[in-house]
């Protein structure tokens, strides 16, 4: 079973690439990823040798980056280096690998840029469709909180069902959050109670946020929602530091014709000044769940169902407890994996009915052990 299958990983050999370098193998470990790393060489480079050169020593860096994740187990794949846009390289590079997710160091800023997010990284979110985690110097893969801004659009819609899947895999406490836009007259004079408006306006979201989640599966999962009213960029900032929050996971503006130039507004602003890791949402998952349907080993697919439990894949458990069954119709551990999973669904029918021929199993099996003793002891 996978769920995050490929990362690029670019490094540029700065004093922060080893904590980037940590993060991913943290990661890699976690979802069991394949890591493949690129470099971007400066395409103002002309001299031919020099290239070469360059290309050598680079080559013997990123071996050395290259070992130190397969010593943790980690797979990798050949190392690519490119010549040319950093953006626009690595962007292409993910298309081309099929990657679930590019990770980045927040990058180099401006000199007077007031914004914390170096232009490199905020170009690759803009460019690429590809999920994009962001590590911010100095912050380890410890991650214990995860926020998670909601709006009911289709990106945060997305960026929530992998927050889910994540918090799940890293043991996390998941915080949703959606905020409420205050109704505002500006300069204008109106008739309007807007004390009673905004309660009401409020009264509606809370209904429509409850309705939202309803969608998603909570169960078994440390989270806590969160609603107020306000500026939703200034709100989420100052959420992340009242949580003490370590990643958030936030939607972008997906594909569209303007989606190259645009990624919306709260989150271009949100993640300016971000002083946490963030991974961007637009129009890709980071969490593909493939499942290996060929295998006949029992105890595979038993062990693939309870891990798709613990990550919130009700349906997809089911079906693996099914080919167990399918393959010993008397295996219990799957009967009773079952009714836990409907019990967890809240089908209540459906859990009784697997409790029941569990409890039918069982009692074959117990007569069949009576009958195999009887029979041994007085040789029918």
């Amino acid at each position: 079973m996978k769920l995050l299958n490929k990362i690029l990983l670019a490094v540029d050999f700065r004093n922060s690439s080893d904590n980037i370098v940590d993060n991913a193998i943290g990661m890699g470990k976690v979802f069991v990823s394949e890591i493949i790393l690129i470099h971007v060489l400066d395409e103002d480079i002309q001299d031919e040798k020099i290239k070469r050169l360059l290309n050598e020593a680079v080559l013997k860096r990123l071996q050395v980056i290259r070992n130190k994740i397969e010593k943790n187990g980690i797979k990798t794949g050949d190392s690519i280096i490119e010549i040319g846009s950093f953006y626009d390289k690595i962007s292409l590079t993910a298309d081309n690998i099929n990657a679930n997710m590019i990770i980045i160091g927040s990058a180099e800023k401006l000199k007077n840029d007031a914004f914390k997010l170096g232009l490199t990284a905020e170009k690759i979110i803009r460019k690429s469709d590809k999920p994009v985690w962001v590590i911010k110097e100095g912050t380890p893969l410890n991650v214990r909180n995860i926020l998670c801004p909601v709006d009911f659009s289709t990106h945060s819609r997305r960026a929530l069902k992998n927050a889910i899947t994540i918090a799940r895999r890293l043991k996390s406490k998941l915080t949703i959050l959606n905020v409420c836009k205050e109704v505002s007259v500006g300069p204008f004079k109106l008739n309007i109670d807007l004390d009673k408006e905004n309660k009401r306006v409020m009264s509606e979201h809370v209904i429509k946020l409850d309705s939202f989640l309803k969608a998603f599966t909570l169960t078994d999962l440390n989270w806590d929602k969160k609603i107020y009213k306000g500026d939703p960029a200034t709100k989420i900032l100052k959420t992340i530091s009242k949580e003490k929050t370590d990643l958030l996971i936030i939607g972008t503006t997906g594909k569209s014709a303007l989606s190259k130039m645009i990624m919306g507004s709260v989150t271009e602003k949100v993640i300016r000044e971000v002083r946490c890791s963030f991974i961007t949402v637009k129009s890709e998952d980071i969490i593909d769940l493939q499942l290996e349907t060929e295998i006949r080993d029992i105890e595979t697919h038993f062990k693939i169902a309870k891990q798709l439990v613990n990550d919130g894949f009700y349906t997809e458990a089911i079906n693996e407890y099914k080919i167990c069954l399918n393959i010993n119709r008397m295996h219990i551990p799957s009967i009773v994996g079952i009714s836990k999973v409907y019990d967890k669904m809240d089908n209540k029918e459906e859990a009784e009915k697997y409790k029941n021929k569990a409890n039918e199993v069982l009692s074959m099996t117990y007569n069949r052990k009576i009958e195999l003793e009887i029979k041994k002891s007085y040789k029918f």
